[in-house]
């Protein structure tokens, strides 16, 4: 089932960004960040109350809760940077490069979380950045 959910993700991610595309042609990107925003925010708490789910919300631990608000900022921040780079850029370049974040997350986790790669992960995540980059080099 999480590998439906995962190809379903990558699905609509790809789908997200043509349509952002569209959505920000001539539309200010910080008002573009919000609308997105203001719609992925109803849509999430219209999925918590429709499966009876609001009676966790007290259930949050203060730790928790800190983590996900400093989450929350890390994605509006990653929106806000990426509806600009959309807007003035390409987005066959742009979608590429924010992909990278694969690697700030595998290292963070080497770095924080004292997580192991194995010589297989390393060498993965070489052929992905590498992938990458050339895609956001040979695309523009």
């Amino acid at each position: 089932m999480w590998i439906a959910a995962a190809i379903g993700s990558a699905f609509f991610a790809g789908i997200t960004a043509i349509l952002s595309k569209c959505g920000v042609k001539s539309a200010n990107s910080d008002v573009a960040t919000a609308v997105r925003t203001s719609v992925v925010l109803a849509m999430a708490w219209g999925i918590v109350f429709c499966r009876g789910e609001g009676k966790y919300v007290k259930e949050l631990k203060g730790k928790e809760l800190v983590f996900l608000i400093l989450s929350g900022l890390a994605t509006g921040a990653s929106w806000v940077c990426y509806y600009y780079a959309i807007r003035n850029g390409q987005v066959s370049v742009v979608v590429p490069i924010d992909r990278l974040s694969i690697l700030v997350t595998v290292l963070f986790s080497l770095a924080v979380f004292r997580e192991k790669l194995s010589a297989k992960g390393w060498i993965g995540l070489a052929l992905l950045t590498a992938g990458t980059v050339c895609m956001a080099v040979f695309t523009g």
